[in-house]
């Protein structure tokens, strides 16, 4: 069988996933290197949405549903779409009782391309977790999805009140670095090396809260001698992700 009516009911209901407010059980993959990191991490396929002249690829999976180009591009936003798309089972991540290591918390990072560059920058770093507050992107939007590359399939993500990843990091009494510059905060170089932290980085426009200033234990900075006022939160990300590991 092969849909191709952009009216069928399946299609209808699946390209709803394509909106926050109906991505609560699942969300929607486009790509085979999404398709496959999702397969390797033993994900949930609720539906494979794949054309005629790729089906051959899906042979061991299933469930498996053939479209027209017409069809698979109302699945996604992608202008030229690689031929499969797949709708996967959001899988839920409790809050950690314990934690030890490197994490990063996103307070209010609103880009979505920040935050999966972000994420993706960690997972090459070997961070062992993200905590991303209620009013950070989606992490299922398709562009932050593209952005990640399928690695939130490698390292837990939580999403939780800003004050209830505070609270968590501090009983853990792991170190809380926040990236921000004042005159009490210290260039990163300046740092010593750590096998545990939580690095904080906050909104693109306004920087971390007034709250997670008092919270934190260090205010740290990036030295910018150039002209430039600010860095990009992703860049900036990066310079402090791998410089601290």
């Amino acid at each position: 069988m092969k849909i191709t009516s952009k009216a069928n009911s399946l299609i209808k209901q699946t390209k709803k996933l394509k909106q926050k407010k109906y991505r609560t059980h699942s969300y929607l993959i486009e790509g085979w290197h999404l398709v496959e990191e999702a397969q390797k991490a033993n994900q949930t396929f609720k539906h494979l949405f794949v054309l005629e002249e790729m089906a051959e690829r899906l042979s061991d999976f299933k469930p498996v549903t053939v479209v027209s180009p017409e069809v698979l591009k109302e699945l996604t936003e992608s202008p030229k779409p690689q031929g499969v798309i797949a709708e996967v089972a959001m899988e839920t991540q409790p809050l950690p009782e314990e934690l030890t290591g490197r994490y990063l918390v996103l307070e209010d990072i609103q880009d979505p391309g920040n935050v999966g560059t972000i994420i993706r920058t960690a997972d090459a770093a070997c961070f062992d977790g993200i905590f991303i507050s209620q009013k950070t992107a989606d992490i299922y939007n398709e562009k932050t999805l593209r952005a990640m590359q399928g690695s939130h399939f490698h390292l837990p993500i939580w999403r939780a009140d800003i004050s209830e990843i505070c609270a968590r990091v501090q009983a853990a009494r792991l170190p809380l670095l926040a990236s921000t510059l004042s005159s009490t905060s210290v260039a990163y170089q300046d740092l010593a090396k750590s096998s545990s932290f939580a690095l904080v980085l906050g909104n693109e426009g306004r920087g971390i809260s007034d709250y997670m200033t008092e919270q934190a234990d260090q205010l740290v900075h990036i030295p910018m001698p150039g002209q430039a006022e600010s860095l990009n939160v992703a860049v900036a990300a990066g310079i402090l992700i791998f410089s601290l590991i």
